[in-house]
């Protein structure tokens, strides 16, 4: 495939997943900030809203905010940023469902940014997994691109192509 094809989907794919995250985002705020929880499947799934100023599990929720808006906003910013020109940069070689997973992590990443930055650090989530008494924290739509993303590079993570002569053969031939 064409480089500068996989560079499109690459940038398209993010700004759909960004997108569908702010979309996510303003129905919650719409429909569950002042109104009832939703549940589905006996509690399994819930949308409840919530606001975070911190990252996972409220960690640095207690930061000043100027050290919050550095740590929580700018920096992972800029990270982000320095890792889209690397993806971009490497992109003709890498197969495409590596630029996918890189795609969801970036643009998880940016949703989450977006709201830190614009909304006083305050990041909306909305849903909760619940299995028997095990439940997930809070999270949103962002979240779960960030940890499909890296699902996706833990699974996909080696691209080298396999030659002839690194085939090791257990019996002689």
């Amino acid at each position: 495939m064409k480089n500068k094809l996989k560079i499109f989907l690459f940038c398209a794919s993010a700004f759909v997943f960004i997108g569908c995250d702010r979309v996510t985002k303003d129905l919650a705020k719409e429909h569950l900030m002042y109104g009832q929880s939703l549940s589905y499947f006996h509690n399994t799934f819930q949308m409840v809203y919530a606001e975070n100023t911190g990252a996972a599990m409220n960690f640095g929720d207690g930061l000043p905010k100027a050290a919050g808006i550095l740590l929580l906003g700018i920096l992972p910013l800029i990270f982000l940023l320095f890792l889209s020109v690397y993806v971009i940069r490497r992109s003709g070689n890498m197969r495409l469902i590596k630029l996918f997973s890189f795609a969801l992590i970036i643009a998880g990443g940016l949703g989450n940014v977006i709201d830190r930055l614009l909304f006083d650090r305050h990041v909306t989530d909305f849903m909760i997994i619940t299995v028997w008494k095990l439940h997930t924290g809070i999270f949103n739509f962002a979240d779960v691109c960030v940890t499909a993303g890296a699902i996706g590079l833990l699974i996909f993570y080696r691209d080298k192509k396999i030659k002839p002569n690194d085939i090791v053969y257990d019996r002689p031939i």
